[in-house]
């Protein structure tokens, strides 16, 4: 079983977008033991987009395509696909239905040219797209099934979901096992996670991978064969106890989603102040459902009279010590904690660059201060690379800060227990 993915658009070629479908194609295949054997892109060129599912199509057993589906000129792809298969275009009268019953539960007007997406190749089965206008189709030429569906995320993946997995476990009933799991880890650099790990073997047939997602590493545990997830269940045992509490999160969890998830836990109440994030701490959880729960304020104090008229810093601290110091983050993160009367109080503030710096305070300088239930705590850092790394890495120290405080806190409850 071989399958691969093809993207298609200029505007991945020249980086105007990044390709995020192949990755979460793979994803997706990948849990149903469907692994990805090839991955391409190719632009927008109708010869191009022929050549490339030419080749696909006489190598692999199934390819998914994204992209190029769209009601304007340069969306090619089923004029390509039509040339490629030798299969003529023609309206698909259920293609075009879907689409205005689209249009109508939307209440929007269908312009003429959207009619144009329901031009598809000679036989194909035409695959619903429940949020959005263009339809995807599936043609099947000589062994190989082939899948075409948008190039939007939300649309692709629904469809993914309701379609294309079925039909390839339907026509791939029996896989081979895998099993895998991820491992999400804050706090410790790439080599040090692998020697924590080595130092205690792992069950016989676990591969083990590593993935770097500043300023995270992601630990992959992939077995196969009958007794997979046996395997890969023990070798998590043994990462967890490798790593302790740089252990953030399992599968698809991201460090703010464990933060939000052990905050809602504790029923703690949180404030924030930050300055060189500009509001990016709030924004991580609150991407998180639920985090309505402890959140109760952020505030962006980006100038010194901000620091001044919301925080109440004294200006003697600005004054003698500056913005980013250890003093003004504490008076920061007092401030915001006595404003909002919260539990938590958590301040960042530094240098993100690219100017500000000095010889004492070179830019990538952060200090974080929390005050909290369990006391005040306040650490300076100097953070590597440009000012978005800087600010991500930022962030993410103090969401770990917080989801520690928030473990330490539930640990203890159980104790007490």
């Amino acid at each position: 079983m071989k399958i691969a993915i093809l993207t298609i658009g200029d505007e991945l070629l020249n980086g105007d977008l990044a390709d995020t479908n192949t990755s979460s194609i793979a994803r997706r295949l990948i849990t149903h033991s469907l692994p990805v054997h090839e991955a391409a892109t190719t632009g927008d060129r109708e010869t191009g987009i022929v050549a490339a599912l030419t080749r696909l199509a006489a190598t692999h057993d199934a390819v998914v395509v994204t992209g190029g589906l769209g009601p304007t000129v340069d969306d090619r792809t089923a004029k390509a696909a039509a040339t490629a298969f030798d299969r003529p275009l023609s309206l698909n009268d259920m293609a075009l239905r879907q689409i205005r019953e689209r249009f109508r539960t939307m209440k929007r007007y269908m312009h003429p040219a959207n009619e144009k997406q329901a031009m598809l190749p000679g036989r194909s089965t035409v695959i619903a797209n429940r949020n959005g206008t263009a339809p995807g189709f599936h043609l099947q030429h000589h062994e190989a099934d082939l899948y075409f569906l948008p190039g939007v995320p939300r649309e692709m993946l629904a469809m993914l979901d309701d379609y294309i997995i079925p039909s390839l476990l339907e026509r791939f009933p029996d896989p081979p096992l895998l099993s895998q799991q991820i491992v999400t880890v804050m706090g410790l650099p790439e080599p040090e996670v692998e020697s924590r790990i080595n130092s205690e073997p792992l069950p016989e047939g676990v591969e083990l991978a590593f993935n770097v997602e500043l300023p995270t590493v992601q630990v992959k545990l992939r077995a196969r064969g009958k007794d997979a997830r046996k395997r890969v269940d023990r070798a998590e045992v043994i990462v967890r106890r490798a790593l302790g509490e740089h252990v953030v999160g399992f599968g698809d969890e991201t460090l703010a989603a464990a933060t939000a998830k052990h905050l809602i836990t504790t029923g703690l109440s949180l404030s924030l102040a930050e300055s060189c994030t500009g509001g990016l701490i709030a924004k991580l959880l609150t991407d998180q459902a639920g985090a309505s729960a402890f959140l109760e304020r952020s505030v962006v104090t980006y100038a010194n009279s901000a620091k001044i008229d919301c925080l109440h810093v004294p200006a003697d601290i600005l004054e003698h010590h500056g913005a980013v110091s250890e003093a003004c983050a504490v008076a920061m993160a007092r401030g915001v904690k006595d404003a909002s009367r919260t539990d938590i109080g958590l301040a960042v503030t530094g240098i993100a660059g690219p100017d500000g710096g000095t010889e004492d305070k070179p830019i990538g300088t952060v200090f974080m201060a929390m005050t909290g239930p369990d006391g005040e705590y306040v650490e300076k850092f100097l953070f590597q690379g440009d000012r978005e790394q800087v600010r991500i890495r930022t962030a993410c120290v103090a969401l770990d800060w917080l989801r520690r405080l928030a473990m330490h806190r539930i640990s203890g409850a159980t104790q007490e227990e």
